[in-house]
Parts: structure tokens; C-alpha cells; sequence
């Protein structure tokens, strides 16, 4: 089992019981105490937990996977104009894959597109297709997350490998410059690198709180997108930093 693996379940059962022993984690894993602290020490660098006398306990200010609908709760204004942005560059004839996500169910909602077939691991998007005239739609399928409301893992990524979209549209929980593209859940980032690489242009949808947050399972580095779109509140020195780094951001 490689750490970040190790990193996602002890994040799951600090949710469950807010706190662990080093002993309990040995037995589970089947590794030595030093591989175990050294685990624990990262992760508390990395403001996930803190360290307590033989074992961790959860930091309430750690950056836990919100649920779908506290993530639709916020930034919603962001949210409506990002959608409308993008649903401008879909065009008439393309084939798209859309990601779940609050951001891309805007997008969804706001495509005028005829002729279109849309590939989605999110029923929430699916729904708002189908309310759509000419537009063919395709469910990955895969093991369904609740917290979420996205289809993930191997069956879901077996289906994305058999396409190639002309655009793909991700959701992302954090984009920083130096970790890149990164979400809580090791199965959603594997998913989600999967979506990117099917692509002939990948684009992230995030409104400006997404920005500077690194969560524990990366997805890619940032230059492998062709853009992010987000909007003008951004602010501009965080605009400035993006595109002096080669960045391409497209902005509302």
C-alpha cells in the first residue's frame, strides 16, 4: 500500500472516530511504528491531523471532503457565471465529457449546443442534459459516492479509455502553482486523471476559493490542462502569477 493510500484511510477514520492509536494503525497497515509516525508527522505538516501522545486526532481545521451540497452552497454567483462561460465553448457537433462537480452542473444547465453527445459520470449532469433537445447521453457508470454524487473507479475509468471527447470539463477542490490539481479522495483523483487524459483539451472549472488549496491526493500537475476557467474576482496578482507561469486562464 503505497502513503497516500495509508494517508486516505486514516483521514476516514479520524472522520469516524476522531481519533487513532499508533499500535492500531501498525496492525492494519502491517508496517513498522517509525513508517507509521512518519506517516502521522507528514500529515500533520500538512495541517490533515494533529499529533497526539501515541496516536493522532482529527484537526478540526483540516480540509475534509465537503458534500455536494455544502460545496453547492457556496460561491454559487461564481459558480452560474463560470457555467455560462464555458457552456459558450461548447459548440454545435462537439462530443464533451463532463465531470461532476457543482461548477460543471452549472455548465450543464447553461449548454445551448445542438447536436452533442455528452459523457458524464454524474447523474446530476445527466438529468440536466436530458431536459436538452439533441443531445445523446453517455453515464460512465462506476461505484457510486453520495458525498459526491459522482460514478468513480475502475468500471468508470474502463468506460472513459473506449472515448476520446473533443473537451473535457473538470471540477477540482484545490489549484496551487507548486502541488498542481488536487482533490481529497484517492479513487475521485484517479478518476479524475483519467478524464484528462481522454481528452483532446481539458479544462478545470473552479471559482476563486479553490485557489492556493492542496488536499492529499494530487491529480496532475496545473500544465497539463489546456485552461482554467474561473472569474475576475480572482484578484490580480494571483492572475499576474498564473499567467507568468504559463497558465492559461480564462476568466469571467
Amino acid at each position: 500500500m503505497f502513503a497516500e493510500e495509508r494517508y486516505q484511510t486514516i483521514i476516514q477514520i479520524l472522520e469516524d472516530e476522531n481519533s487513532v492509536k499508533v499500535s492500531e494503525l501498525t496492525e492494519r497497515f502491517g508496517v513498522s511504528e517509525s513508517t507509521i509516525r512518519r506517516d502521522l508527522q507528514d500529515m500533520e505538516e500538512k495541517g490533515m491531523l494533529i499529533r497526539a501522545h501515541g496516536g493522532a486526532v482529527r484537526n478540526p481545521k483540516a480540509h475534509m471532503e465537503p458534500t455536494f451540497q455544502e460545496k453547492e452552497d457556496s460561491h454559487q454567483d461564481d459558480k452560474v457565471l463560470i457555467g455560462k462561460l464555458a457552456a459558450s465553448m461548447v459548440h454545435d457537433g462537439d462530443n464533451i465529457l463532463i465531470d461532476s462537480g457543482t461548477t460543471t452542473l452549472e455548465l450543464a444547465k447553461n449548454i445551448t449546443a445542438k447536436n452533442i453527445t455528452v459523457l458524464t459520470n454524474s447523474i446530476d449532469v445527466a438529468r440536466a442534459m436530458s431536459e436538452k433537445e439533441q443531445v445523446e447521453i453517455i453515464l460512465t457508470g462506476g461505484t457510486f459516492r453520495s458525498n459526491t454524487r459522482s460514478m468513480v473507479g475502475p468500471i468508470c475509468e474502463q468506460t472513459l479509455r473506449q472515448f476520446k471527447p473533443d473537451k473535457v470539463f473538470l471540477g477540482m477542490n484545490g489549484i496551487a502553482l507548486k502541488d498542481g490539481l488536487t482533490t481529497p479522495n484517492l479513487v475521485e483523483a484517479t478518476t479524475k486523471r483519467a478524464m484528462l487524459l481522454s481528452g483532446k483539451k481539458t479544462y478545470v472549472l473552479a471559482d476563486p476559493s479553490k485557489f492556493g488549496n492542496v488536499l492529499l491526493s494530487v491529480v496532475s500537475p496545473i500544465k497539463e490542462i489546456s485552461a482554467i476557467i474561473t472569474t475576475k474576482t480572482l484578484g490580480s496578482e494571483i492572475i499576474k502569477a498564473y499567467r507568468e507561469n504559463g497558465i492559461k486562464l480564462i476568466l469571467e
